[in-house]
């Protein structure tokens, strides 16, 4: 049964799959299996949930999160600009483009009750760093995405109305984009279509992050964007979910559960 965190769950497994297959890519698929031994969570996760503790505390600055969980989780792999911004006495968007403002926009795509509202929240949680146009507008198209998967739209829907916001080309089958090669790709423009594309060429969301793996080797954050998208249209299998959740701190764990507490009082 589909919940309404099922977004941001989906974003905190596929970022949890995919960590151990970073940089090499998943080059075996016969014997791929998620949550292996070397699963973990990465600044997705991380910086998600803080996102998500910020939209639980209505009035509350988002930069203020994101440097405190930088700075607690140091440890989880965050990107040169971004870990050096968040260490600075006051720090100032930096204008990045990065995938990190798509990878971390889950909760707000939870949380929006229209495409408006998705629209305008993603826009704010990508401006403490990711002030460029790329940057918000790859948070803004997984927002909307999300927001219209949860609302129970078809794809063909979601993507008319992608199409319509902003000028991706979604045009690229899987196989299209499988012939382009595989590389490590780090910023909105090469992550963020892809990772819809994938999607839409799903059957499922274990389908869909897999194949979001084979098209980047920055293989969390390809699987952690695309399984955000797919976790709100299809749901998250229950064993998926228990997984994911078990591999966070209990601390990560609690912000989960509060959030979720308060979207079941808003539905």
């Amino acid at each position: 049964m589909k919940t309404r965190i099922d977004a941001l769950i989906g974003a905190i497994a596929g970022d949890i799959i995919g960590s151990p297959y970073e940089f090499n890519g998943l080059t075996d698929v016969a014997r791929f299996k998620p949550f292996g031994l070397h699963s973990r969570y990465t600044d997705d996760t991380v910086l998600s949930i803080a996102i998500a503790e910020w939209l639980s505390n209505p009035g509350t600055q988002l930069q203020d999160y994101l440097v405190r969980y930088a700075r607690t989780y140091y440890w989880v792999g965050y990107g040169g600009m971004f870990l050096r911004w968040s260490r600075k006495r006051n720090p100032q968007p930096y204008n990045s483009y990065g995938n990190g403002s798509a990878m971390r926009v889950s909760a707000v795509g939870c949380w929006a009750k229209n495409v408006e509202e998705a629209m305008q929240l993603a826009e704010e949680s990508a401006l403490p760093t990711h002030n460029h146009p790329e940057g918000i507008k790859g948070a803004q198209a997984i927002a909307v995405a999300i927001v219209l998967g949860r609302q129970g739209k078809s794809k063909e829907e979601i993507k008319t109305e992608l199409l319509r916001l902003f000028d991706y080309d979604l045009s690229m089958s899987y196989e299209d984009l499988l012939k382009k090669g595989y590389a490590f790709h780090v910023t909105c423009q090469e992550t963020v279509p892809p990772a819809l594309i994938c999607f839409f060429d799903s059957n499922s969301y274990e389908e869909c992050i897999v194949k979001a793996m084979l098209t980047n080797k920055d293989t969390d954050t390809a699987a952690a964007v695309a399984g955000a998208v797919a976790g709100a249209f299809y749901g998250i299998p229950e064993a998926i979910r228990e997984e994911a959740l078990a591999h966070l701190t209990q601390e990560l764990k609690a912000v989960v559960d509060n959030f979720e507490t308060l979207l079941t009082k808003e539905a």
